[in-house]
C-alpha cells in the first residue's frame, strides 16, 4: 500500500510539473526596450590609441540578469581574451555597460617568442559605454570611454573615448 502511495505522489507531481510553464524560456531579446541579445557594433574612437582604426567592430552578448561579453575584430591583433562585464538599465531605452580585457604583449623577434614562449601578459583595459535603445529596439547608439593599465594596475597611455553604433543580430 506505501509502494503504491509513492508511485501514486511520483506519478501525480511529474504530472503537474509537466503542465506548468517552464520557467526556463529563452530570452529572445526581441526590440523595444530590451538589450537582452547579441548584437553587432561599429565603434570609432575619436582619441587615443585607437583613433586612427577606423574599421573597428565590436559583437556583443547581453545576457539575462546583466553580464555581457564582447569580441572585435581585432582581438587577434595581438592575441587578446574578449571582454567580459555586466550592463544594467538607467533609464528608458537607456542602459550602461562597464566590461573588461586582458592585453597581450606582442612580440618583437622570433628568438623572443621561442624564449618566453608566446604572448604574455600585457595589463588590461577597461571599457564603459553609454547606450540608447532606438525605438524599435533593433538598434543602439552610444558613448564609449576606454581605460588603459599596465601589468601593475597603474594607469597606461592609449585610452581614448569615442562613439558606437549597433545593430541586433537575428533571423
Amino acid at each position: 500500500m506505501l509502494k503504491d502511495l509513492a508511485f501514486l505522489a511520483a506519478f501525480l507531481i511529474a504530472s503537474l510539473s509537466s503542465a506548468v510553464p517552464s520557467t526556463c524560456v529563452a530570452e529572445t531579446g526581441k526590440g523595444g526596450d530590451n538589450l537582452v541579445g547579441a548584437w553587432r557594433g561599429k565603434v570609432q574612437f575619436t582619441s587615443g590609441a585607437f583613433a586612427e582604426t577606423k574599421d573597428l567592430e565590436f559583437m556583443y552578448a547581453f545576457n539575462v540578469g546583466g553580464t555581457m561579453t564582447e569580441s572585435s575584430n581585432y582581438d587577434a591583433a595581438p592575441p587578446v581574451a574578449p571582454a567580459y562585464g555586466v550592463w544594467r538599465k538607467v533609464g528608458v531605452r537607456t542602459y550602461e555597460a562597464r566590461y573588461q580585457f586582458f592585453q597581450s604583449r606582442a612580440v618583437t623577434t622570433a628568438d623572443e617568442l621561442i624564449k618566453v614562449g608566446g604572448w604574455g601578459p600585457d595589463g588590461y583595459g577597461i571599457l564603459a559605454q553609454k547606450i540608447t535603445l532606438s525605438a524599435n529596439g533593433n538598434s543602439f547608439e552610444s558613448r564609449i570611454t576606454l581605460e588603459l593599465f599596465d601589468k601593475d594596475g597603474k594607469p597606461a597611455k592609449g585610452g581614448g573615448e569615442g562613439t558606437a553604433t549597433g545593430r541586433r543580430i537575428g533571423y
